[in-house]
């Protein structure tokens, strides 16, 4: 049986564990995350802590119907010029977001936290920063039109596993975190739980 169970429904997070050997399950939270997040805005909370406040409570959800279990929560931010970006909801979106990104260097923040009976038991947060090429609008319509929907489950609408890397310039930060798990982190608290093999 399992002792570990992922709070998310992220197909690109739960490819990591798996990649890495975890036996794992997973339960997303349902949380409306942007009711948690809209005092937190008003308030001017930093994209890295705001990004950690997301992943505790979507563990702690989960991990209060789940005792016993050590529950990953994550959340990933992008912060452009000091603003904070969500999923593009469409298309035109996505579209709209990889002009406003295009020349640019934007940040993002993922965290994780480990939550075991509704407490957190330890917390991470890596932030990366994405320097992206000056891509023409008729680059972007091309790049969108190969990719198709995928890019909506992405903050920054691309995929760096994919050919969204072809989008940037330079790349500072962990790979992992990007593609959504700070994981070599993570993998270190979970030996240190004794849940995975230290």
């Amino acid at each position: 049986m399992t002792e570990i169970i992922l709070a998310s429904g992220s197909r690109h997070r739960a490819k990591l564990l798996d990649d890495a050997g975890l036996v794992f399950g997973q339960i997303p939270s349902d949380l409306d995350e942007r009711a948690i997040e809209a005092p937190l805005e008003q308030a001017d909370v930093h994209p890295e802590d705001r990004a950690e406040i997301l992943a505790e409570a979507k563990a702690v959800d989960v991990s209060e119907h789940n005792n016993g279990f050590i529950v990953i929560g994550c959340d990933q931010i992008l912060s452009l010029d000091g603003e904070v970006l969500h999923k593009p909801k469409d298309m035109k979106a996505a579209r709209q977001r990889l002009l406003a990104l295009s020349g640019k260097t934007h940040f993002l923040h993922c965290a994780v936290v480990l939550v075991k009976n509704g407490q957190t038991i330890w917390r991470h947060v890596s932030t990366c920063s994405m320097t992206m090429r000056a891509v023409s609008p008729e680059f972007i319509g091309r790049h969108l039109s190969n990719v198709g929907e995928t890019v909506l489950s992405s903050v920054g609408a691309y995929q760096i596993e994919g050919t969204g890397v072809q989008l940037f310039e330079k790349i500072e930060g962990d790979v992992f975190s990007i593609i959504g798990l700070p994981l070599l982190p993570l993998l270190e608290a979970l030996r240190a739980e004794g849940v995975i093999d230290g």
